[in-house]
């Protein structure tokens, strides 16, 4: 069977595009002519590809397959090519970046902006979404991730750990009484990120031991911010990583609760498919991000009361 890089090239395209008329705009060619090109590689392969609906474009099991390898022999194929021009750290082309919203709104804005500055010939796409995006299917290069990683075949490179804080208002405190130990909180309204791996429990560490409550509340969100002023409006108490509530917690506006139970600090990692060879654009974004969160101060700095020897401590073990 001969290999056909271009319809390969095309056929990847498609994909992260998610449909064949985006495809052939960013290609500069006919939509009859991209499809004819993934119309090859089927016949060629003699199997199907992707599903086509009128909505949308899938991936059948084969075609991700095939997806995950295109995307490896490209990416060989631009750092061959950038190898030869001696441009091994000018990436180029597009990357495609999957953020959760509060986090990269905050703190991804600001290095993307610079990212971009640097690299002018690499085009940028990032989308916010709370949601576990699927990387092959939807065609991202790399996902900003924070807490705990679902095992999977993508590849974790951490960039920080997060402080994790129980952060109430004083007027809620006042009201309702503070916690003395995380058992306590079955008497509190406890605010639910709908998201977390976790659920409705909350983990603490008491020394050496690990402790899990079963929370309860009137709040459940898909989104920090919401859940971050229902805190401030006194509703109740949540768990909220520091990039959150630490100006909060550092102007007065809320308050750490039970602070000799503090969970485990979660990490903030980039993950991207597991390519044998790394796209040079993915690389070197990685790289950037790496050496950018190594200067950001998510202790003391951030949150008054909190000591930034305990993430340095984490981030050793």
């Amino acid at each position: 069977m001969s290999v056909d890089l271009n319809s390969m090239a095309v056929f990847a395209r498609v994909v992260e595009e998610q449909g064949f008329s985006s495809a052939a705009r960013r290609l500069g060619l006919s939509k009859s002519a991209v499809s004819k090109h993934v119309a090859q590689l089927e016949d060629r392969i003699g199997a199907r590809l992707l599903h086509r609906t009128t909505r949308r474009l899938r991936l059948t099991d084969v075609g991700a397959a095939f997806y995950e390898r295109c995307a490896r022999i490209l990416a060989e194929a631009e750092e061959a090519e950038l190898a030869v021009s001696h441009m091994s750290s000018a990436p180029r082309g597009t990357l495609r970046v999957s953020a959760p919203v509060s986090f990269g709104s905050r703190y991804l804005a600001a290095p993307i902006a610079e990212f971009a500055r640097l690299y002018p010939e690499l085009r940028l796409e990032v989308v916010l979404n709370d949601r576990l995006v699927d990387m092959v299917d939807e065609g991202y290069d790399l996902a900003i991730r924070i807490g705990k990683l679902a095992d999977s075949s993508l590849i974790a490179k951490r960039l920080c750990l997060m402080p994790m804080y129980l952060v109430g208002a004083e007027a809620y405190l006042q009201k309702h009484g503070e916690p003395k130990v995380p058992a306590d909180l079955a008497q509190h309204n406890c605010m639910e990120y709908s998201l977390s791996t976790t659920g409705d429990v909350y983990h603490f560490r008491d020394g050496d031991r690990d402790l899990s409550v079963k929370i309860e509340g009137t709040m459940r969100a898909n989104n920090g911010d919401i859940l971050l002023e229902g805190v401030r409006q006194g509703i109740g108490l949540a768990f909220m990583p520091a990039y959150l509530c630490g100006c909060d917690i550092r102007a007065g506006t809320l308050r750490e609760v039970l602070p000799n139970f503090r969970s485990s600090p979660g990490a903030i990692s980039a993950v991207y498919p597991h390519n044998r060879h790394l796209s040079v654009k993915v690389r070197v974004f990685v790289d950037f991000l790496v050496e950018h969160f190594a200067e950001v101060p998510w202790g003391a700095t951030d949150c008054a009361g909190i000591h930034a020897t305990e993430t340095a401590a984490a981030d050793e073990a």
